[in-house]
């Protein structure tokens, strides 16, 4: 199993690569297609071993943090990703979950739409005015980028109409057209200037300028297609949304459709493949939506991905290049992977150079070698795989490929277990490994040291100043200078932001740690709850499932990270340097449910989760999300499976949703 885990981990770290070079650099290396594959690829895992899903996982992301540049807005509902449907088999899947979580067999109504490629964005209305505008950034808070969504002339300043709520919020696609794109990179390249690699680059890199004047002379577009929040309206559908958007005076998308029948959903979805080519804008795919928004609400949201919407994906294209060079590529579980030094070519939009062969059994399944002519795919947008190899036009002194048996890297032999495709170094302290774990540590969401780079980590671990992460608190300006590159200055600055980092809030020391399974988001719940590294070190394992978000799989992570006398170490060395911080108190609020813990289970049909939660806090009770003998009640709605079990088994009180109602009111 530890393959598996491994590919996981592989994973995660080129989409989260990727996502960093998409989002906030603006600068993609690879397609769209190949990304999707990955992510898949990743979910599929994750679906098949859910014990190996870390929590740091992308399928859990929706985007990317925001450039500090900017200041930041909070979006008051998430701004979802949406799960991909890759051909129409996987849509009609998406159907039938529909049909069956929803009890009916009948034919329902959906709204179909082109799935735009370019940059989602948020803008907010209060009293009909326009007053701030974001990007989705992380999902949660994005980029304050209102000056310049103001530059785009199909955004209007004022909501036209009578009836218009104190606030409105919507969602939509910032967008540059075919032909202005063309346009746009026909002066760059006058000017001397280098050229976008496709419309949506171009649309992301026009409207993220930190000088609007940039933006304005840019020409962009937008169409607005989903809601955020909107007070003192409701919709019984999203098409009656649409159409009421359009009444406020903004732009929907004039390919979108109403489709009242099953059948009609991949109707749709084969015409507008059929004529994507004579667009005048980028699309990748269709969304179809359940229009009937009580069912969209019945349906509810992952984590990540509202459960009654599906991004229906186009094909993915193909182009024909040549392998240059293979090379090993070792990660930071020491598992070396061959990727293909590929002859430059432009897969729709994207320039590729690189391409994943994932492992010798690949390789030798498709007889891949230096020098042949190969068929390479953007299906998923990110790095590009090879589908097949040309062997009619494969040189005549070509060899087979194999990777090496030394690590490229500190050059130990590498081996592959029985039954195991990985191949690896043998070398668990091999740099490889250290520098992936100093990144992680010193990463924004971690320790926050700035300046500290994967070619300095590597220097510092040759001159055996760097053995674990909190060697960096030995560091001297002294220890600096003496290396390449350093001057006074730059020293100082490193010695600077270490020593800053001290002063790091908890939940971004536990971030930093790198506990598996335990992310950005599980940091700050376990800093809420623990208020000190102590309190969550000596958790029991109990009092971790209790723990709101907490499940089986992450108490058992955390538990087994500090069961390692090497993290016990680590800990306590970082403990002696200074970091030992403590979470924020919290004041106990008295109330009705003052020292009671209950737990919501099933499918809550007079109040969502969150708001059911809510009325527990403010009255002074918890709510957890996992029962056992500590809990006082189980509130369960339609659906409730192993909760409930559990929690007639142990004893505990069950109350319907009128029950709570009535201890809320009493």
């Amino acid at each position: 199993m530890k393959e598996i885990q491994d590919r996981i981990d592989t994973l995660c770290r080129e989409l989260h690569d990727h996502n960093y070079r998409y989002y906030i650099l603006d600068d993609p290396v690879v397609s769209d297609a190949e990304y999707d594959r990955l992510f898949r690829e990743l979910q599929e895992l994750e679906k098949k071993y859910p014990h190996f899903r870390r929590s740091d996982s992308p399928t859990l992301r929706i985007g990317a943090p925001p450039l500090e540049a900017f200041g930041t807005l909070t979006h008051r509902t998430p701004m979802l990703s949406l799960e991909n449907a890759m051909n129409e088999g996987e849509i009609l899947d998406f159907i039938r979950r529909v049909r069956k979580e929803t009890g009916t067999d009948s034919d329902g109504t959906w709204v179909g739409e082109p799935k735009l490629d370019g940059l989602g964005v948020e803008l907010i209305y209060e009293k009909g005015i326009f007053t701030a505008g974001a990007t989705r950034g992380d999902g949660y808070t994005g980029e304050d980028i209102t000056n310049n969504l103001r530059t785009i002339r199909q955004i209007p300043l004022t909501l036209r109409g009578k009836e218009i709520p104190d606030v409105v919020e919507v969602r939509g696609e910032v967008m540059i057209s075919l032909e202005n794109f063309r346009t746009l990179n026909r002066e760059r390249e006058k000017n001397g200037e280098p050229v976008f690699a496709n419309p949506r680059n171009a649309a992301a890199g026009s409207l993220r300028q930190l000088n609007p004047a940039i933006t304005a002379k840019r020409p962009l577009e937008i169409f607005i297609y989903s809601p955020g929040e909107i007070s003192g309206m409701d919709f019984k559908s999203h098409w009656e949304f649409l159409e009421q958007l359009k009444s406020w005076g903004f732009r929907v998308n004039p390919y979108a459709r109403l489709l009242n029948h099953d059948e009609d959903v991949i109707q749709y979805f084969r015409q507008m493949e059929q004529n994507r080519e004579q667009l005048e804008y980028e699309i990748d795919g269709v969304v179809i939506k359940v229009n009937d928004i009580n069912i969209q609400k019945k349906l509810g949201m992952r984590t990540r991905t509202p459960r009654w919407a599906v991004a229906g994906k186009f094909k993915a294209r193909q182009e024909t290049t040549r392998i240059l060079d293979i090379e090993a590529s070792v990660g930071r579980t020491g598992v070396i992977t061959p990727v293909a030094i590929l002859e430059p070519v432009r897969i729709g939009g994207v320039m590729v150079s690189r391409a994943t062969l994932h492992n010798q059994d690949e390789i030798d399944r498709k007889d891949i070698r230096v020098g042949d002519t190969v068929v390479v795919e953007r299906a998923g947008d990110v790095i590009p795989k090879v589908v097949k190899v040309i062997v009619e036009k494969r040189p005549s002194d070509s060899k087979p490929y194999r990777l090496p048996d030394h690590c490229p890297v500190c050059g130990s032999k590498t081996v592959r277990l029985e039954d195991n495709v990985a191949v690896r170094c043998s070398n668990i302290s091999c740099s490889a490994q250290l520098v992936a774990s100093i990144a992680h540590f010193v990463s924004r969401k971690g320790m926050d040291i700035d300046g500290l780079g994967d070619k300095i980590t590597e220097q510092l671990i040759r001159e055996k100043l760097l053995k674990t992460p909190s060697d960096l608190y030995k560091l001297t300006e002294k220890d600096l200078i003496s290396l390449e590159r350093f001057a006074d200055k730059s020293a100082s600055n490193l010695i600077k932001a270490i020593q800053e980092s001290k002063s790091r809030p908890l939940h971004a020391v536990i971030f930093a740690l790198g506990i598996p399974n335990t992310g950005e988001y599980l940091s700050r719940i376990l800093a809420d709850h623990f208020n000190s590294l102590n309190g969550l070190i000596h958790a029991s394992r109990e009092e971790l499932e209790n723990i709101d978000g907490i499940g089986p799989i992450v108490a058992d992570s955390i538990k087994a990270y500090f069961a390692d006398n090497r993290n016990r170490e680590l800990v306590k060395t970082l403990q002696e340097a200074g970091i030992n911080p403590r979470g924020a108190e919290k004041e106990k609020e008295s109330g009705i449910f003052s020292g009671e813990i209950f737990v919501f289970t099933g499918s809550l049909e007079k109040f969502t989760r969150d708001e059911a939660q809510e009325m527990v806090r403010l009255r002074g009770g918890s709510a957890t999300g996992s029962v056992s003998r500590k809990t006082d009640y189980v509130v369960a709605g339609p659906g409730a499976g192993s909760k409930l079990d559990k929690a007639k088994l142990l004893g505990i009180r069950i109350l319907s949703e009128d029950e709570f109602l009535k201890m809320v009111e009493a």
